[in-house]
Formats: C-alpha cells, structure tokens, sequence
C-alpha cells in the first residue's frame, strides 16, 4: 500500500469511499449483506480533490469486501464502488437510472409535440402555450443546482427517489388538468421533480460501480438515453394522434413506478460526508423568483401593455432579484454557484456562446412543431418524426466531433458548428403550406442537426477543461442552467417580437408569416454565437495540442464524468 499512497495515490485520484451494508461484515458473517449497500465518499484536502487510493482501503492488505459478497483488490483498486458491470445488480442500477433521467428527456421532447393540441381542447393562446414550457424550465433551472446539493448531502438515492414520486405526481397533475392555468402549475411542480431526480443519475453510477466497469456503466446509460431521446416523439405523437395528450404524461406513472421499485431494491445509497448541508435556499428562491418575473413581464406585455404597473413591476422585480442573486453568490459562505469559476475567460467565453446559440436553438424549436402542425398540416405523429434527423445525426456524429475537438481545439468547430446550425435555421424559413418533406423540411433539419454534431461536444468538452476536474460537475451544471435559461428567455421574447401572440396560431397565414421572422431571428442569433466564439475561444482545451480530454458527454441532463482518473495537469 505504500507504493498507492506515494507514486500511484496521485495518479488514482477518483471519487472513493466506504462501503457499508447492514452492520454485518460478509467476512465475519459468512453470508452476503441483505439490500443494496451505502457508499460514503471521502475527499482529502488535496486541491479540494478526491482522496487516492490508500486513503480509500486504509492500510489493509488484500481483497476488501463491499457488500453483496462483491470484492475489491486493495492495492490495485479503489474501493469506489460494489457493483460490476455484468452483474444483474449492476444491470438493474442502469436501468433505474435510464427510466429515471430519460422520462424526464422523454416529457421535455413530446410536450413540444403536443403543444397545438393542448392549445385548442384548454382554449388557450399562445402566452399559455408558452408557460406551458417556461414553467417548467424555470422551476428546472431554478432549483437544478440545489437538487445536486441535496443528494450529495442528503443520499442521492433518497433525493432521486423523492424527485421520481415527485416527477410521478405532478405528472398525473399534468394530465387531469382541467385548464391551462392549473397544467401550468402542474408542469412548474413537474421542473421540481425534474431538478431532484436528474443530478443524481449519473453520479449514482460514478459511486455504485468499480472503476474499470464504471465507463461502461455510463456508455450504456448514456446511449439507451439517447435512444429515449429518439422515441419520444414518435411516441408523443402517436399517443396525441390515437388516443389523447393527456397520455403522454400519465406514461410517466408506470415509468416511475418501475424506478422507485428497482431503486428501493438495487441502488446503493451513496454521499458526500464532506457536502455541506447548509443548502443555498436563498440563492435558489432568488433565481428562480427573479426569473419567473422577468419571463411574465415578458410573456404577458404584450397583453397587458409594456407600460402597465403590473408589466413593469415584474420586469425590474425579477431584474432586482437577479441581482441579489449574484451579490448573494459572491459573498455566501455555500453558494450553489461559485463566482470563481466565472474568473477564467474560457468558461464565461464557453458560457456566452451556449447563451446566444441556445437562445435561438430554443426559441425556434418551440415554434417548429406548431408550424408543421398549423400551418403545414402535419399530424402530431408526423411532426414528431420530421425532427428525427436531429438526434440521428448528434448520436451518429458527436462522439466524432469530440475527437476531433480533442485533436485540433474547439475553436474551429465552436465557431463553424453555429454557422451551421444558423444555415439550418435558415433553411426552415421555407417550411410553409405547401411545403413538401424531402424538398423543405428535410434539408432544413438535416442542416440543423449536422450543425448541432459540429457545436455541443467541443462545447461541453471547452466548458469542463476551463475549470480544474474536481470542478468539472458543478461547471457542467452551470452550463447546463446557462442553457435552459437561454432557452425559456427565448421562448418568452421571440413570439412577440415576431407577433406571435393571443391566437395567432390558430391562423395560419399569421402564425406563418411570425415563424418565418422568427426562424431568421434565430438564425442570426445562432451566427452571432459563431463569431463570438471565433473571437474568444482559445486554441486547443487542455492547454497542450494533440492532448485527449476524455470527458464523457451525455445529451441527459446530468454532470458529465471524467473517463480518466488523473489530476489536474498530469
């Protein structure tokens, strides 16, 4: 052990921790523990890093037994985790983990689907149809953050737990709604649910399974993510088409059932004993309050006139707030958000293009599916399938452009991938009545997509080397909110900017006409990003030219992981 705990202590600096099953030791006991396991995690004071190998096993020879009859080689492995990949246990905490972030992937891409059905059976103009998605995008944001707190301190499993149940209820919420009004709170406590159980998926997998099996385990989570991705709205829209909207939300129901139930039975409990639980509460409120009133002044000026008491009070209310949201970050004793990190100029460059491009991507792709839809006559299930290509070509071609990234440096594809997915948006401007597939909207999409592929992988990848690795989860995380809330100011600025407002989108001449400008809006956003990350991207990430990150992006929303388990600078 004296070789780990010198040359190679630093070299295996990973997440560690202990094992603990039911009081009884498989090795004094002669039996297996009974129920999955708690894992707590240990840092050292090193860098505010994970603690080395010996650290984790203490000075003890030999295989260290973690519960379950499992074993660890002390010298040569860290005792991270229990689980092996092959396992049925170790199956079943990736399946748990699949339901439970992909129903939450799968709600976010059919409800864009439904949107005109919801529409016309609740009455309801277009300011509903937009808090329809900003309430729950601004309850997401808000409290993502403080969700990741809460399972490091609290257990993730129990915090995922809760948020499945959570997710579940506010989901038949969703679905009994007698009105739009009463699915908008629904789909706000649907975003609470959301922010609970998505943090803690993957790092569920980072503590449950042993390292040489853990890139697997998260590979595996990652692609049937993907694959959920894909199917959403070929299942929204049939469920739309065949039966009732209602539907895509109560599929969530049985989903989580099966969450809960294989959660309670397999996923180990896992913390870390070093998390403060002095949760950052105000922030949160602050955030998520200051945000909620500028997307009403937002969303509601038009109806209620840009000077009202009521439109104005929100604006600067909800400007206020976000204000004292930075000054209250900046000088907490346990911010949910470091300021630090915003101190490298490749994070708040990164950070800046994901706000621009994202705000265009965001605010186009809510209007897309009314448009096929409304004006070109598509069915749910037709417009659901019209955007496939999307996500075919990002899980086809990511992982490419990530190598590449790592090859050359991200600036190139940070700058050229916008452009592209500009061209895209573009290109959906002649997406009209009388469009046809193969000669409008596939080529539109196809664009977009490709674009897409060139953009996210040298942007997540840029975004995590910018800050040191035992940063990277929390700087995921920032990204991750940077993105949404570009999305739901988009989603309340563009339709009006464009006209877009009361019903409109029950006319197709108008809502067209609408779409059209705010495709090309979006475009130049989207354009905008490419030049700015032209100007202020650096060269290659990680410092050093031909040298790999290997950093494993998942398009699930969770922190991304680090592949390889070596410090900063080695």
């Amino acid at each position: 052990m004296a070789a780990v705990a010198g040359r190679r202590s630093v070299g295996c600096l990973i997440r560690a921790g202990r094992v603990h099953g039911n009081g009884r030791h498989p090795a004094t006991t002669g039996r297996t523990n009974r129920g999955p396991p708690t894992i707590t995690e240990t840092r050292s004071p090193w860098r505010g890093g994970r603690l080395g190998c010996a650290g984790a096993i203490g000075a003890r020879r030999g295989p260290v037994h973690v519960g379950l009859g499992e074993a660890v080689t002390g010298p040569e492995r860290p005792a991270t985790g229990w689980l092996h990949y092959a396992s049925g246990a170790g199956r079943w905490v990736i399946v748990a983990t699949v339901l439970g972030s992909g129903m939450a992937a799968l709600d976010a891409t059919v409800v864009g689907i439904a949107l005109p059905t919801i529409g016309r059976q609740l009455h309801a103009g277009v300011a509903a149809l937009q808090w329809v998605v900003t309430g729950y995008a601004l309850t997401l944001t808000g409290l993502l953050l403080l969700g990741g707190a809460l399972g490091d301190g609290y257990g993730r499993r129990r915090v995922f737990m809760a948020g499945t149940v959570w997710f579940a209820l506010a989901s038949l919420g969703c679905s009994l709604a007698p009105n739009a009004p009463t699915l908008i709170v629904a789909r706000a406590l649907q975003g609470v649910g959301a922010a609970l159980l998505t943090p803690g998926s993957l790092s569920i997998l980072q503590a449950s399974f042993v390292p040489d099996d853990r890139s697997r385990a998260i590979g595996a989570w990652s692609g049937l993510g993907g694959l959920a991705t894909a199917v959403g709205p070929f299942l929204g829209g049939w469920l739309i088409s065949a039966l009732s909207w209602r539907l895509i939300f109560l599929i969530n129901l049985p989903l989580a059932l099966g969450v809960v139930a294989i959660s309670a039975r397999y996923l180990p409990e896992s913390s870390d004993p070093t998390a403060s639980r002095r949760l950052d509460a105000p922030g949160a409120a602050l955030v998520t309050l200051g945000l909620i009133g500028v997307v009403y002044g937002l969303i509601q000026g038009p109806e209620l006139g840009w000077g009202s008491p009521l439109t104005l009070t929100a604006l600067l209310g909800g400007a206020g707030l976000l204000l004292a949201f930075a000054l209250v970050e900046a000088r907490g004793a346990h911010p949910m958000l470091a300021p630090a990190m915003f101190r490298s100029t490749q994070f708040s460059a990164a950070n800046a293009v994901t706000f621009v491009v994202y705000g265009g991507l965001g605010g186009a792709l809510f209007l897309l599916p009314i448009q096929l839809q409304q004006v070109t006559g598509y069915s749910p299930l037709a417009a659901g399938a019209a955007l496939l290509p999307v996500t075919f070509l990002m899980l086809v071609l990511s992982s490419r452009s990530g190598a590449l990234a790592a090859r050359i440096g991200p600036r190139l594809q940070m700058s050229v991938g916008p452009l592209v997915v500009a061209a895209g948006l573009a290109l959906s401007a002649r997406i009209g009545a009388s469009a046809g597939y193969v000669t409008d909207v596939l080529p539109a999409v196809a664009v977009l997509g490709l674009g897409l592929a060139i953009t996210v992988a040298p942007l997540t990848s840029t975004v995590l080397a910018a800050v040191p690795a035992e940063h990277s989860g929390i700087a995921s995380a920032v990204n991750n909110d940077v993105a949404r809330a570009a999305g739901l100011v988009a989603v309340a600025v563009l339709p009006v900017a464009t006209g877009i407002t009361g019903d409109s989108y029950l006319h197709p001449e108008a809502f067209s006409s609408g779409f059209h400008l705010a495709v090309l809006l979006a475009a130049g956003a989207c354009a905008l990003g490419g030049l700015l990350a032209g100007v202020t991207i650096r060269g290659p990430a990680g410092g050093r030219p031909g040298r790999e990150e290997r950093g494993l992006h998942c398009a699930l929303e969770a922190p991304p992981l680090r592949g390889d388990d070596r410090p900063p600078g080695r």
